[in-house]
């Protein structure tokens, strides 16, 4: 426990100075934010702080190396019932391929209702109804280099859509996860949403302009494109530490801690617990955001039951409640398959 102390005394302070030396957050300057969005109920029970335990299918989202510590195929379905009526549905399934590591799948994809369109002119709307998209897709492999390294890599594929502007973007997660020396402390690191720039494209950005309006008898319908900024993707990197003080089979205790250094925000601190029963219930808690100035995300609670169903197959159920400060309180449920 002493050693952990050490770590976190080190840990802490580092973040805390470098959210100091900083001038700007640049929050809101990255593209396909949804990339963001905690998904499984475990690991948004547990605070968010997951980098270092990853050990159900939406490793493939926090730390794809833990794809490969997965002792039997998996599949999970999540939803989160997110702000302002959004929904997103996330998807995965691991496959161990024994000596050749384990490969994964994902799949995010929001659900929102159709919107009225409006201008100016008409603020009631115009009759036409628009829709908003956001879809990822990744391809996971992971592999144990030894017994105590694994690594893991997570390509994917990510869209967009606003009405009739979209764009395609690539990007790639690399973790690793590794057995420390210390006994039941594992040290995890992962670099997420590594790659291209979107830039919003389509029919919406042509208008028709005229060059020189102060002059009459030219041609002022002329159709141009209005240019729009290209945007990085939220670049993270998280190291963390998951620390099992008490595992006896009937009483399971588990702890985590993730330091995070995002590309659109300051640093901050993610922390959680889980305690099972026998292995089949499970209580968690966390916190989000920790040493983050004007975070609305905060406390996390959830809870889980796992059932065998037979032979080596189980089912698990797990919810989530994270409090979202003046906004609405964020809830998800998954269920996940081991086979």
């Amino acid at each position: 426990m002493k050693r952990i102390y050490i770590i976190l005394s080190i840990l802490i302070p580092s973040l805390m100075f470098g959210q100091f030396v900083k001038d700007v957050s640049k929050r809101g300057t990255t593209a396909a934010p949804f990339l963001n969005i905690s998904q499984g109920a475990r690991a948004t029970s547990m605070g968010s702080a997951f980098v270092a335990v990853a050990d159900d299918p939406s490793a493939i989202f926090w730390n794809p190396a833990g794809v490969a510590r997965l002792p039997q195929n998996t599949a999970m379905f999540d939803h989160t019932s997110w702000i302002a009526d959004i929904g997103y549905n996330f998807a995965s399934a691991t496959l161990n391929l024994g000596d050749f590591g384990a490969m994964g799948a994902s799949f995010i994809a929001s659900d929102v209702s159709d919107m009225r369109v409006t201008t100016v002119d008409e603020p009631n709307g115009t009759g036409e109804r628009f829709t908003v998209s956001d879809v990822a897709f990744s391809l996971t492999w992971a592999y144990n280099i030894t017994d105590n390294f694994t690594i893991g890599f997570n390509p994917k594929l990510i869209y967009q859509n606003v009405w009739k502007m979209s764009d395609y973007g690539f990007a790639l997660d690399i973790g690793v996860l590794y057995n420390t020396p210390f006994d039941g402390i594992v040290l995890g690191m992962a670099i997420t949403n590594f790659g291209s720039k979107m830039q919003l494209q389509g029919t919406n950005s042509v208008v028709l302009y005229d060059s020189d309006p102060a002059t009459t008898g030219n041609n002022g319908r002329i159709p141009s494109n209005l240019q729009t900024d290209k945007w990085e993707l939220p670049l993270g990197f998280k190291v963390g530490l998951s620390y099992h003080p008490i595992k006896s089979g009937v009483h399971d205790i588990l702890l985590a801690i993730d330091a995070a250094h995002p590309n659109d925000n300051y640093e901050y601190i993610n922390v959680g617990g889980e305690y099972t029963f026998n292995d089949m219930f499970s209580v968690r808690g966390g916190y989000k955001t920790l040493f983050l100035e004007d975070s609305q995300e905060s406390l996390t609670l959830g809870a889980g039951l796992k059932q065998n169903l037979m032979g080596n197959i189980s089912i698990r159920f797990d919810y989530a409640w994270e409090k979202f400060g003046i906004l609405k309180n964020i809830q998800k449920f998954s269920v996940g398959l081991n086979f």
